[in-house]
């Protein structure tokens, strides 16, 4: 139940920040407990992301400089808020960084990048999906992605295309997602060795 609750957390504001780095704004979400503190007055009471109507709001409040804070059950505990302890993520600016120093213990980030159209996920404190926001229906696909991130771990590079992966293991790959993790090339090796084998 519980992990049912935070897919539909994770696909509501995986919805959210393709519509805003759609429209080549930034922002930063957070789902879990991450160090921070405040940059703006809170003026709108805690509400729940999963509850009816709320995406206007979270679009408006995810655009105020700092992050959206949201609990485990889906309640925005915080926004504008400042993650404390960041460290620079070479070649990126301040948002890059917040969102891997939030990402860390188990707590997963959701960044829109302005420039790039994209947005990025980060997960334990590791960069490990991103999204082309210009991709044509990648929004269908959020389902899917989301069962991408309850399995993938961090560290190696694979580009996830238009094909189909492995549909007998019942990976696919999702048109204008990047996903970074070392379980993409697990299954890769294991596809190759098969082939190997069928000769």
């Amino acid at each position: 139940m519980v992990k049912k609750k935070i897919k539909a957390i994770e696909e509501k504001i995986l919805k959210i920040a393709l519509e805003i780095a759609k429209k080549g704004d930034g922002a930063l979400f957070v789902i879990g407990k991450p160090n921070y503190s405040l940059l703006v007055k809170q003026e709108i009471k805690p509400f729940n992301v999963l509850e009816p109507g709320t995406e206007k709001t979270l679009k408006a409040i995810a655009t105020i400089d700092g992050a959206v804070i949201i609990n485990e059950n889906g309640l925005v505990v915080n926004y504008g808020a400042m993650i404390k302890k960041t460290r620079p993520f070479l070649g990126y600016g301040t948002r890059h960084a917040a969102a891997i120093t939030a990402s860390k213990n188990k707590n997963l980030s959701i960044l829109c990048s302005e420039e790039e159209h994209k947005v990025k996920v980060f997960k334990n404190g590791k960069f490990i999906m991103q999204i082309d926001a210009l991709q044509k229906n990648v929004e269908k696909d959020i389902p899917r992605i989301t069962t991408f991130l309850e399995s993938i771990g961090a560290g190696f590079v694979g580009t996830v295309g238009v094909a189909t992966l492995a549909p007998t293991l019942g990976i696919t790959l999702i048109p204008g997602v990047l996903i970074f993790g070392g379980s993409y090339l697990a299954i890769k090796a294991i596809i190759k060795r098969i082939k190997v084998l069928k000769r």
